[in-house]
Protein backbone atom coordinates (compact mmCIF):
# COMPACT_ATOMS: atom_id res chain seq x y z
CA UNK A 1 0.00 0.00 0.00
CA UNK A 2 1.17 3.46 -0.63
CA UNK A 3 1.56 5.78 2.10
CA UNK A 4 1.14 9.64 2.06
CA UNK A 5 3.46 11.65 4.11
CA UNK A 6 2.93 14.78 5.58
CA UNK A 7 5.02 17.78 4.63
CA UNK A 8 5.95 20.06 7.14
CA UNK A 9 4.54 21.60 10.25
CA UNK A 10 3.53 24.96 11.43
CA UNK A 11 5.79 26.88 11.99
CA UNK A 12 7.09 27.46 15.59
CA UNK A 13 5.36 24.02 16.72
CA UNK A 14 7.71 21.85 18.94
CA UNK A 15 7.66 18.50 18.35
CA UNK A 16 7.88 17.86 22.02
CA UNK A 17 5.29 19.68 22.54
CA UNK A 18 2.01 17.35 24.15
CA UNK A 19 -0.36 18.97 21.51
CA UNK A 20 1.90 17.85 18.36
CA UNK A 21 0.25 14.01 19.48
CA UNK A 22 -2.60 15.27 17.13
CA UNK A 23 0.14 15.33 14.23
CA UNK A 24 1.02 12.00 14.93
CA UNK A 25 -2.77 11.00 15.24
CA UNK A 26 -3.26 12.24 11.74
CA UNK A 27 -0.21 11.00 9.89
CA UNK A 28 -0.89 7.55 11.15
CA UNK A 29 -4.08 7.80 9.47
CA UNK A 30 -2.48 8.83 6.31
CA UNK A 31 -2.56 6.85 3.71
CA UNK A 32 -4.85 4.09 5.33
CA UNK A 33 -7.43 2.44 2.73
CA UNK A 34 -10.95 2.83 4.05
CA UNK A 35 -13.81 0.69 2.81
CA UNK A 36 -13.84 -2.47 0.83
CA UNK A 37 -14.12 -2.67 -2.70
CA UNK A 38 -17.73 -3.65 -2.87
CA UNK A 39 -18.29 -0.90 0.13
CA UNK A 40 -21.15 1.11 -0.18
CA UNK A 41 -20.18 5.30 -0.81
CA UNK A 42 -22.33 5.77 2.44
CA UNK A 43 -20.16 2.90 4.41
CA UNK A 44 -16.97 4.64 3.12
CA UNK A 45 -18.28 7.98 4.43
CA UNK A 46 -18.97 6.60 7.93
CA UNK A 47 -15.97 5.14 8.15
CA UNK A 48 -13.75 8.10 7.36
CA UNK A 49 -16.33 10.10 9.54
CA UNK A 50 -15.35 8.27 12.89
CA UNK A 51 -12.28 9.20 11.87
CA UNK A 52 -12.96 12.93 11.84
CA UNK A 53 -14.45 12.87 14.80
CA UNK A 54 -10.89 11.54 16.16
CA UNK A 55 -9.75 13.97 15.22
CA UNK A 56 -12.09 16.65 16.90
CA UNK A 57 -11.71 14.77 20.17
CA UNK A 58 -8.08 16.06 19.68
CA UNK A 59 -8.94 19.31 19.06
CA UNK A 60 -11.13 19.36 21.60
CA UNK A 61 -8.13 18.09 24.21
CA UNK A 62 -6.25 20.95 23.27
CA UNK A 63 -8.84 23.36 24.40
CA UNK A 64 -10.37 24.01 20.30
CA UNK A 65 -13.38 23.70 19.20
CA UNK A 66 -13.93 19.67 18.47
CA UNK A 67 -14.55 20.16 14.62
CA UNK A 68 -11.93 17.30 12.42
CA UNK A 69 -11.79 16.48 9.15
CA UNK A 70 -10.33 13.70 6.73
CA UNK A 71 -9.53 13.94 3.24
CA UNK A 72 -9.83 10.92 0.77
CA UNK A 73 -8.33 10.43 -2.43
CA UNK A 74 -10.26 9.13 -5.42
CA UNK A 75 -9.76 5.22 -4.06
CA UNK A 76 -10.95 5.84 -0.48
CA UNK A 77 -7.17 6.31 0.83
CA UNK A 78 -7.03 8.75 3.64
CA UNK A 79 -4.75 11.83 1.87
CA UNK A 80 -4.83 14.11 4.77
CA UNK A 81 -6.70 14.51 8.60
CA UNK A 82 -6.88 17.80 10.66
CA UNK A 83 -9.05 19.88 13.22
CA UNK A 84 -9.08 23.02 14.49
CA UNK A 85 -5.95 24.54 15.40
CA UNK A 86 -6.97 28.12 16.12
CA UNK A 87 -6.18 28.04 19.63
CA UNK A 88 -3.06 25.68 19.12
CA UNK A 89 -1.41 27.91 16.50
CA UNK A 90 -2.95 31.33 17.39
CA UNK A 91 -3.91 31.28 13.61
CA UNK A 92 -7.53 32.32 12.94
CA UNK A 93 -7.59 30.36 9.58
CA UNK A 94 -6.75 27.23 11.26
CA UNK A 95 -10.11 25.71 10.89
CA UNK A 96 -10.21 22.14 10.47
CA UNK A 97 -11.30 22.10 6.14
CA UNK A 98 -8.36 24.63 5.69
CA UNK A 99 -5.89 22.51 7.94
CA UNK A 100 -6.93 19.29 5.97
CA UNK A 101 -6.90 21.18 2.84
CA UNK A 102 -3.02 22.28 2.78
CA UNK A 103 -1.76 18.97 4.21
CA UNK A 104 -3.76 17.16 0.99
CA UNK A 105 -2.59 19.72 -1.30
CA UNK A 106 0.84 18.83 -0.13
CA UNK A 107 0.79 15.48 0.11
CA UNK A 108 -0.30 15.60 -4.15
CA UNK A 109 2.92 18.01 -4.59
CA UNK A 110 5.11 15.66 -2.42
CA UNK A 111 3.64 13.00 -4.99
CA UNK A 112 4.65 15.36 -7.75
CA UNK A 113 0.89 15.32 -9.51
CA UNK A 114 -0.11 17.85 -11.90
CA UNK A 115 -1.86 20.43 -10.99
CA UNK A 116 -1.37 19.73 -7.20
CA UNK A 117 -3.64 22.20 -5.71
CA UNK A 118 -6.52 20.42 -7.34
CA UNK A 119 -8.22 18.47 -5.78
CA UNK A 120 -11.51 17.74 -8.45
CA UNK A 121 -11.47 14.27 -7.40
CA UNK A 122 -11.36 14.21 -3.89
CA UNK A 123 -13.82 13.98 -0.74
CA UNK A 124 -13.30 16.09 2.08
CA UNK A 125 -15.27 14.71 5.61
CA UNK A 126 -16.08 16.93 8.35
CA UNK A 127 -17.61 16.67 11.37
CA UNK A 128 -19.42 19.90 10.80
CA UNK A 129 -21.26 22.07 8.41
CA UNK A 130 -18.11 24.55 6.91
CA UNK A 131 -18.65 28.18 7.85
CA UNK A 132 -18.08 31.07 4.59
CA UNK A 133 -14.41 30.45 4.88
CA UNK A 134 -14.32 27.40 4.72
CA UNK A 135 -16.72 26.66 2.06
CA UNK A 136 -14.89 29.29 -0.42
CA UNK A 137 -11.60 27.35 0.37
CA UNK A 138 -13.44 24.04 -0.45
CA UNK A 139 -14.61 25.82 -3.73
CA UNK A 140 -11.57 27.14 -4.58
CA UNK A 141 -9.38 23.75 -3.89
CA UNK A 142 -11.93 22.17 -6.87
CA UNK A 143 -12.92 19.38 -3.98
CA UNK A 144 -15.57 17.56 -5.37
CA UNK A 145 -17.18 16.05 -3.03
CA UNK A 146 -18.42 17.44 0.98
CA UNK A 147 -19.95 15.11 2.99
CA UNK A 148 -20.51 16.98 6.68
CA UNK A 149 -22.19 15.88 9.97
CA UNK A 150 -23.90 18.18 12.13
CA UNK A 151 -25.48 21.30 10.92
CA UNK A 152 -24.35 24.61 12.06
CA UNK A 153 -27.52 26.67 12.18
CA UNK A 154 -25.25 29.79 13.69
CA UNK A 155 -22.44 30.14 10.75
CA UNK A 156 -23.48 27.13 8.25
CA UNK A 157 -22.77 28.10 4.75
CA UNK A 158 -23.46 25.02 2.59
CA UNK A 159 -27.11 25.27 3.16
CA UNK A 160 -27.75 26.73 7.46
CA UNK A 161 -27.25 30.19 6.28
CA UNK A 162 -25.74 30.24 2.68
CA UNK A 163 -24.84 27.89 -0.42
CA UNK A 164 -21.44 29.35 -1.08
CA UNK A 165 -20.23 25.36 -2.37
CA UNK A 166 -23.21 24.81 -5.05
CA UNK A 167 -23.41 28.51 -6.12
CA UNK A 168 -24.20 28.75 -9.87
CA UNK A 169 -22.23 32.17 -9.77
CA UNK A 170 -18.81 30.11 -9.31
CA UNK A 171 -16.46 28.73 -11.34
CA UNK A 172 -16.82 26.11 -9.28
CA UNK A 173 -19.68 23.37 -7.30
CA UNK A 174 -19.39 20.63 -4.80
CA UNK A 175 -21.28 17.66 -4.22
CA UNK A 176 -22.82 17.03 -1.02
CA UNK A 177 -23.95 14.78 1.09
CA UNK A 178 -25.03 16.00 4.59
CA UNK A 179 -25.84 14.29 8.56
CA UNK A 180 -23.88 11.32 8.29
CA UNK A 181 -23.28 10.44 11.80
CA UNK A 182 -24.89 13.82 12.54
CA UNK A 183 -26.05 12.70 16.66
CA UNK A 184 -22.67 11.85 17.44
CA UNK A 185 -20.87 14.63 15.77
CA UNK A 186 -23.27 17.40 17.37
CA UNK A 187 -23.17 15.76 20.36
CA UNK A 188 -19.29 16.51 20.48
CA UNK A 189 -20.00 20.05 20.03
CA UNK A 190 -23.17 19.99 22.53
CA UNK A 191 -20.27 18.12 25.35
CA UNK A 192 -17.71 20.59 24.71
CA UNK A 193 -19.79 23.76 25.57
CA UNK A 194 -21.60 22.02 27.82
CA UNK A 195 -17.97 22.18 30.38
CA UNK A 196 -17.10 25.85 28.96
CA UNK A 197 -20.38 27.01 30.71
Amino acid sequence: MERYALQGSHPGMNPDHPHDGSRRTSSGLVGTQLGQADSSPMSLWQEAMGHAVGQARAAADWGDVPIGAVLLDPNGRVLAAGANERELTGDPTAHAEVVTIRRGVEALQARDEDDGWHLDDCTLVVTLEPCTMCAGAIVAARIGTLVFGAFDPKAGAVSSLWDVVRDPRLNHRVRVVSQVCDQECAGLLTEFFMTRR
